[in-house]
Formats: C-alpha cells, sequence, structure tokens
C-alpha cells in the first residue's frame, strides 16, 4: 500500500497537467501548501521523533553525544540537498531552470532527482511512519506537475518524458524496499532518519521563501500556508 500510495502521487500531477492544466498561480499555491505542511510536520512530529528514539534506545549517559550526532546529521541532510539542487536546478521546490537549445534531454537532473526520491523512501522502509509518507506524497504532487510542465513545454520527446517520470514515481518506492532489506539502513536507522530530515527543512523552507514574488505579501499563498500548517499539526 505504501508503494502504491509513493507511485500514485506522481502520477496525480502527471494527469492534473495533461487533463486539467493547472495554471501557475495554482501550481503556486500547492506547492506553498506542501512546503508548509512538509516543514510543519518535520518540526511538530520528525525532529521530536528522532531524538525520541534516542532517548528510548541509550542510556542517559550516552544520551548527549548522540543528540549531538543528530543535529550533525540534520547539517548534512542540509548539504547533501545543496548539492542535489545544483545537478536538479531547484525542481525538488517547484523551479526548473534549464535552458538548452538542442532538447538535450536534462540527464543531471534525471539522476539528482532520481536520488533525491530514492532517499525520501528509505525511512519508510524500516518504520512505517504515516507523517513521513504523507509528508513526501503531498511534497511529489507538486513536483510532479512542475516537471510534466518543464517537459511538454520544452517539447522533449514524449518517449523520454515518460520514461522519467516512469523512473521518477519509482524511485521512493525502490528505497523503501531495499532499506527493509538491507540491514545497514535498519541499524542506522536513527541517523539516516536524521538526514531526511535536514533534506525536508531545506526544501520546505526554500519553498516557502520562494512563494512571494519580490517579497510582496499574498493573502490567497498566505492562506495555503496556514492551511498546510494546520493539516500537518492536526
Amino acid at each position: 500500500m505504501i508503494y502504491l500510495f509513493l507511485v500514485t502521487s506522481v502520477l496525480a500531477g502527471v494527469l492534473l497537467v495533461l487533463i486539467v492544466k493547472p495554471k501557475k498561480r495554482y501550481i503556486q499555491l500547492m506547492l506553498s501548501f506542501s512546503g508548509a505542511y512538509l516543514l510543519s510536520m518535520t518540526i511538530s512530529h520528525l525532529l521530536p521523533e528522532a531524538f525520541g528514539m534516542l532517548h528510548a534506545a541509550h542510556t542517559h549517559s550516552h544520551q548527549e553525544v548522540d543528540t549531538k550526532l543528530i543535529g550533525i546529521f540534520i547539517l548534512l541532510g542540509i548539504l547533501i540537498q545543496l548539492v542535489l539542487e545544483s545537478f536538479s536546478k531547484g525542481a525538488e521546490h517547484g523551479h526548473v531552470h534549464i535552458h538548452d537549445k538542442k532538447k538535450q534531454f536534462p540527464w543531471m537532473l534525471f539522476c539528482s532527482l532520481s536520488l533525491h526520491a530514492f532517499s525520501e523512501g528509505i525511512p519508510l522502509g524500516y518504520d512505517h511512519n504515516a507523517f513521513f509518507l504523507w509528508a513526501i506524497v503531498i511534497h511529489k504532487i507538486p513536483v510532479g506537475i512542475v516537471l510534466t510542465s518543464f517537459f511538454l513545454k520544452h517539447k522533449y520527446e514524449i518517449k523520454k518524458v515518460i520514461f522519467f517520470m516512469t523512473a521518477f514515481a519509482m524511485m521512493s518506492p525502490l528505497g523503501s524496499f531495499l532499506a527493509s532489506k538491507i540491514h545497514f539502513f535498519q541499524d542506522y536507522q536513527n541517523y539516516i532518519t536524521a538526514i531526511i530530515i535536514g533534506i525536508f527543512l531545506h526544501i520546505s523552507t526554500v519553498i516557502l521563501f520562494e512563494s512571494s514574488e519580490n517579497h510582496k505579501f499574498s493573502f490567497s499563498k498566505f492562506f495555503a500556508i496556514l492551511i498546510g500548517m494546520a493539516v500537518a499539526l492536526l
């Protein structure tokens, strides 16, 4: 069922573009909602859970050291996402900045986004956390919309577009599947989760910071952010 949700979230974004063809304004509102949800869920649920697992698993004498390590791995997740975005051109948070007149397929974009999606699915392999699952699902719908819109706008070959979106949809389920089978991911799940938290923090904050053009206040985007926060907290 987890795999189905992960794949469907990307396909939903593709179908919305092909059938509904949402305007840029509505895509921005969806991004604002997903960014607010992702940030609120990370701060209110994932962070307390990550430190709570340490408290339950370790003795008091080791807790301080492990807590510092969790913080270090969260920062590592932020750095990893910064590196990935240098290749994906910001597609994770709704902006694809690629100007290629030769219409060559952006393979660096494909590889970086696939790695990003793969890493998001890893925690679901050892911890069937509903907060993680819904955070990824809600995040991938607008990303699927942005990527599909980008490919159609630049008139890439339809076969390559289908291949990319299908592969992209399968990356998170693949990460989840391998994490459930390989003991390494389970043995170091606290620190792997911390890396994913860092990735989520970076993506969500960038989405929110870029949600307003020229730093102008928008009631509609502010309302979308409030709804995203409320849904995550509830």
